[in-house]
């Protein structure tokens, strides 16, 4: 056991966020597990929770959406508030863009190992969820989590770059660099 998880951990540190699922393609592709669902439920799942709560590995390494916090945003005053704004603006990229893209993804569990892209190029990233009538599928396919998520996430980046038009891109970054100095001296009470 000590081995698989030895495996595990390196699988983990190499790509991470990863969800389970992924973790366990990358196991059976390296020969530390079967491809079973009982490697996968009994060896996998089990593991990955056990070496989490231990801090073997870290929590946020492995991607989880069914567990989120609905929460409004709230400050104690006016100046955290401001801030926070000045801390956190940005600017939407497509504003001044020729297209405006979404990322569509099907796996719930793999928003976690997306949003880190979608979030930098200021796209929506919308969950539907599989479609029930996969197995009727005629042809050929891959499981999506069985693409390594560093190839995946490279794979969603080219797709988006291709719409940015790099001027219009430079245009509203130094206008959100000069909003940002605005809402910092906002925040220092600098601006009558």
């Amino acid at each position: 056991m000590a081995a698989v998880m030895d495996g595990l951990t390196a699988i983990v540190a190499e790509d991470a966020p990863m969800t389970v699922r992924q973790v366990f393609y990358r196991a059976v592709a390296a020969g530390i597990v079967g491809k079973t669902e009982g490697e996968y439920k009994e060896t996998v799942i089990r593991l990955l929770g056990s070496m989490r709560r231990s801090g073997r590995i870290p929590f946020g390494a492995i991607a989880d959406n069914t567990r989120w916090m609905r929460k409004p945003r709230t400050w104690s005053s006016l100046d955290e508030a401001l801030r926070r704004t000045a801390e956190v603006y940005r600017r939407a990229l497509w504003d001044l863009q020729e297209c405006y893209v979404e990322v569509w993804l099907e796996k719930d569990a793999l928003a976690g190992v997306l949003y880190e892209v979608t979030e930098a190029w200021d796209c929506p990233l919308m969950v539907t969820r599989g479609d029930s009538r996969a197995k009727s599928f005629v042809g050929d396919s891959v499981e999506v989590d069985a693409i390594p998520p560093a190839i995946l996430r490279n794979l969603v980046a080219e797709v988006i770059e291709r719409h940015v038009d790099g001027a219009q891109l430079m245009i509203t970054q130094v206008a959100e660099e000069e909003e940002r100095m605005i809402l910092e001296r906002l925040a220092r009470r600098e601006v009558a």
